[in-house]
């Protein structure tokens, strides 16, 4: 005789975090920063950690300096535990375990505890890595995010996915745990290089393509004067993408990614292979700008896209900045092209079914469970093609 007695549990539980667009963050005067870690209503001095972006530490000199004196300007309410740590700025931090390691003990030897505050300023990998380091540290400290590129301000930095590389794989390890607060200082996107400019438009067409139809249009419209590092034309490309992203991960029911979709995603599967391909010397903005062109012209060939529609989207992307061929997408694997293991990768990450989304039309989406290399093969010749035109 065998008996069964199940007791299904069921959990709820709500998340929150306010995704702020401000100037000068790091300005005594301005007091966002020391709200934002005071928004419980806690009675204490709130106690923080605070790492910066290699790269972004050298392009702005007076930021450390500065984010020392907004600690002493409002030392009433907050507690930098130490001087504000210089990090590995852009993939390579993502792909250092130990520097990982190092970040992690530098929390712990710090005395850390859940209501401590780990703030993390710099672009999409730096947000990563910190925000994998301190969801880790006594299963997660309160992370607050202070994205410095554009592509992390409208994308990346909004989310709740934190990853670090592993073999060769685009965020093979890590976590699922929203920031505590995201705070989006426009002031700091002024002294990114070109590519850390224009890499986040790549997002917003991405998530145009295949959710709004108006921004898609107004993209194309201001693609030339947003890669002049137009700061107006900038601020509403930020606001509305990570407006979407936003609305994504809050309307859609699935912001752990437990389905099997991910519309977020569209146009990654090459663009993750094609970063890994270059050993990360292609950005991430540049493969997922040829990453969604090759799925447009997928889609061109299945009848799902109109060919003024890719044209469009082709002629737009190469204005903001984009090249929109890589020799890489040529390379050979045992007797196929090295690009279609994205494939393969994309299908692993998604727990074995293959569920990629594709436009239909501009502004709208549906997913497919399948892509024909044969045609694969001949939306990149045709990108090739018109890459050399």
């Amino acid at each position: 005789m065998t008996t069964t007695d199940t007791v299904l549990q069921q959990i709820v539980v709500p998340f929150e975090y306010p995704v702020s667009f401000a100037r000068g963050v790091f300005k005594p005067e301005n007091p966002l920063l020391a709200d934002t870690l005071c928004r419980k209503a806690e009675v204490r001095k709130h106690r923080a950690i605070i790492f910066v972006d290699g790269g972004v530490a050298r392009a702005m000199p007076e930021l450390v300096s500065s984010i020392k004196a907004y600690g002493d300007a409002h030392a009433d309410r907050v507690e930098w535990v130490q001087a504000p740590r210089i990090v590995l700025g852009g993939e390579a931090v993502k792909n250092d375990l130990m520097g990982l390691a190092g970040i992690i003990n530098n929390l712990v030897e710090r005395k850390l505890c859940r209501h401590s505050y780990v703030i993390a300023v710099g672009g999409g990998a730096v947000l990563d890595a910190i925000g994998f380091a301190a969801a880790l540290v006594h299963r997660g400290l309160r992370l607050v995010r202070v994205p410095t590129t554009v592509l992390a301000q409208c994308d990346g930095g909004v989310g709740v996915k934190n990853a670090i590389n592993l073999n060769g794989v685009k965020n093979l390890v890590g976590v699922f745990a929203p920031p505590f607060a995201v705070l989006n200082d426009f002031d700091l996107l002024k002294s990114l290089p070109e590519r850390g400019w224009t890499d986040g438009i790549a997002e917003a067409f991405k998530v145009a393509i295949i959710k709004d139809r108006a921004f898609f249009a107004w993209l194309t419209a201001h693609a030339s004067a947003l890669r002049a590092r137009d700061e107006a034309a900038m601020e509403h490309l930020v606001r509305r993408c990570a407006e979407l992203h936003l609305e994504h991960i809050r309307a859609h029911g699935d912001p752990f990614e437990l389905g099997a979709a991910r519309p977020l995603d569209y146009g990654h599967w090459s663009a993750h292979r094609l970063e890994a391909m270059s050993n990360y010397k292609v950005s991430h903005g540049q493969a997922v700008a040829i990453g969604i062109a090759l799925d447009a012209a997928y889609a061109v060939a299945m009848g799902w896209l109109g060919v003024e529609e890719f044209e469009l989207l082709f002629k737009a992307l190469g204005e903001a900045g984009f090249e929109l061929w890589h020799e890489l997408l040529d390379r050979d694997r045992n007797g196929k092209l090295d690009i279609l293991q994205g494939l393969h990768e994309f299908r692993e990450h998604l727990g074995g079914e293959l569920t990629l989304t594709m436009p239909k039309g501009i502004g709208a989406a549906f997913e497919v469970n399948e892509m024909d290399h044969n045609v694969i093969a001949r939306a990149l010749a045709r990108l090739k093609e018109m890459a050399r035109k």
